[in-house]
């Protein structure tokens, strides 16, 4: 049995297959995605699972370089997006990286979603919690 936070093995075998520069999705309830886009879905009820304990679990897992977020979540979900700074920024610390963190329109970034090789959607209700993490490597 894995020992590492992330336990769903479904999620642990796309980050497992996932090269440099490949874009994973985690999105709100209500995100559309692509049914080109490999989807696992965990959404069980509202909230239930929160963006931000998904997030917390995938990156601890996958190394990253790159995230794209919608412009709209810093102003309409000011509470969480710094929530998700906060977790951005720590990770950095940990792992003594820059990240880049690129934001866009958000109809924008629903047609940068196609271009993932997979997307999570999560049980969060909070309008804009979505984020794609672009794939870094590890050495």
């Amino acid at each position: 049995m894995k020992k590492t936070k992330l336990l769903q093995s479904d999620i642990s075998y796309l980050i497992a297959r996932m090269r440099h520069k490949d874009r994973l999705v985690i999105g709100d309830a209500g995100l559309p995605v692509s049914d080109k886009v490999q989807q696992i879905d965990l959404a069980v009820s509202e909230g239930v699972p929160d963006f931000l304990t998904v997030l917390e679990a995938v990156l601890s897992e996958q190394k990253i370089e790159k995230v794209i977020m919608a412009e709209e979540f810093a102003h309409v979900s000011p509470q969480l997006h710094q929530k998700v700074i906060d977790l951005l920024f720590a990770m950095e610390q940990k792992e003594e990286t820059e990240l880049g963190v690129v934001y866009i329109p958000h109809e924008t970034f629903k047609e940068e979603t196609q271009r993932c090789v997979g997307a999570i959607r999560t049980g969060e209700f909070t309008p804009y919690a979505n984020i794609i993490l672009i794939s870094g490597v590890v050495f």
